[in-house]
């Protein structure tokens, strides 16, 4: 059912998502399978449109996911509930059972859990092992990680958080990483030198799916206009797993970062005003965002814009996290390597360079896709990144890239 044909015919392409129990993740599944199958259409899958016909991703049915988490839910369950919520389709987890239960049967337990006396290196070097172990019984030509996890709190030591220990594994694995959450992932210092050696090409940070999407329209338009914002405030009302973690003050601070940092990129400048989130468990898995404006026209006049969306999280970034598996897989395949910051226009927080405004980021996005398409006969579109390895890419220098086990710098060797 892709628009996109596959880049290699019957190339297989492995998902590996952080978080693979949760409502996103059930959702991506799901979803996938459905369109896949015809019974329903890819909407939302910018990859899905015309821009992004013969640009080589990899097609839908060739996707094969698999995960951690540390949750025990099977998949089927998680995805009933869902359909009982109302943010699948009635009927689909039946429909597609047979593929929730093979994603579930690739899920490993994550980490660290309560008691866990692993240290940071045993747990990353267990990650990977669990990455590298599906791509083999997978026969995966690669595997792209996606973490899909609740936000954590922003790091206050040295110590890598959950989130880097599963970017620091993907490393080790030799696979792209797409960082969809505010959380830490390859952010943090100690991963750097090791994200750079790796030649692999990542993307993140925070899924730009409602609110954040709605204000990188919005702030250009003011800019644009010339109309001086003089406040920017929001509220967000929640339930679900997400809910649940952003009602820790520090989680919610991490997320909030991430918007109002598009709106100091698109005015030009910060602005007064804050975004509070709260939890109500009684929504699930919607949301319901609310944004005042106050802003001065011709002469002073006072003027105020409000807005309210109201939308299923899930189902926003769902068909998002199927696009950047896809385009990541597919860049990884041409020899991109690093940042990719041309995929900007699907996150709060960038990696590498960009424009802030929605239309000037898709423009980036159409262009990397025609790179892409224009590289279709099978040479390197960079000098980094290029394949090997159990999951198509070791480091630059053709060893698989280690996290040393004080958790700085880097070790050449197998790590596997």
């Amino acid at each position: 059912m892709s628009a996109s044909p596959s880049a290699s015919s019957g190339s297989r392409t492995g998902v590996w998502l952080i978080g693979a129990r949760g409502s996103v993740a059930t959702t991506v599944v799901a979803g996938c399978a459905a369109v896949t199958a015809g019974l329903h259409p890819p909407t939302g899958m910018v990859t899905e449109t015309p821009d992004f016909a013969d640009a080589g991703l990899p097609a839908l049915p060739s996707l094969v996911f698999g995960g951690h988490d540390t949750v025990d839910c099977p998949l089927p369950k998680r995805a009933e509930a869902l359909a009982a919520g109302g943010v699948l389709p009635h009927g689909l987890p039946s429909a597609v059972g047979a593929e929730l239960a093979a994603a579930d049967r690739e899920i490993r337990p994550g980490g660290p859990l309560p008691g866990d006396t692993r240290d940071e290196e045993e747990l990353i070097a267990a990650f990977a092992a669990d990455i590298t172990d599906f791509a083999r019984r997978s026969g995966v030509e690669r595997t792209v990680v996606v973490n899909v996890a609740s936000t954590e709190p922003a790091p206050t030591g040295g110590a890598l958080p959950a989130s880097s220990l599963y970017a620091a594994a993907a490393l080790r694995a030799g696979c792209p990483y797409v960082n969809f959450t505010p959380s830490t992932g390859l952010h943090h210092p100690a991963l750097s030198a090791p994200a750079e050696a790796s030649g692999l090409p990542h993307a993140g940070r925070d899924g730009k799916t409602g609110q954040t999407l709605l204000r990188s329209v919005l702030g250009p338009m003011f800019a644009q206009r010339a109309l001086a914002v003089r406040a920017w405030s929001g509220t967000n009302l929640l339930g679900g797993g997400d809910g649940a973690a952003l009602a820790d003050p520090a989680a919610a601070a991490a997320k909030n970062a991430g918007k109002e940092r598009v709106l100091a990129d698109t005015l030009g400048a910060p602005v007064e005003g804050e975004v509070h989130i709260d939890d109500v468990p009684a929504l699930g898995d919607w949301k319901t965002a609310w944004d005042h404006v106050a802003f001065d026209g011709f002469l002073g006049a006072r003027m105020v814009l409000q807005t309210t969306w109201q939308g299923c999280d899930s189902s926003l970034a769902a068909p998002l996290v199927l696009d950047l598996a896809r385009l990541v897989a597919r860049a990884h395949q041409r020899g991109v390597s690093g940042p990719l910051g041309e995929l900007g226009f699907f996150f709060k927080d960038p990696v590498g360079e960009g424009p802030s405004s929605l239309a000037e980021q898709y423009g980036e996005l159409k262009r990397f896709a025609g790179r892409l398409r224009d590289d279709a006969d099978g040479a390197p579109a960079d000098g980094g990144g290029g394949e090997g390895g159990a999951n198509g890419s070791a480091g630059a220098n053709g060893d698989a890239v280690a996290l040393r086990s004080d958790g700085r710098g880097v070790e050449g060797g197998a790590g596997r």
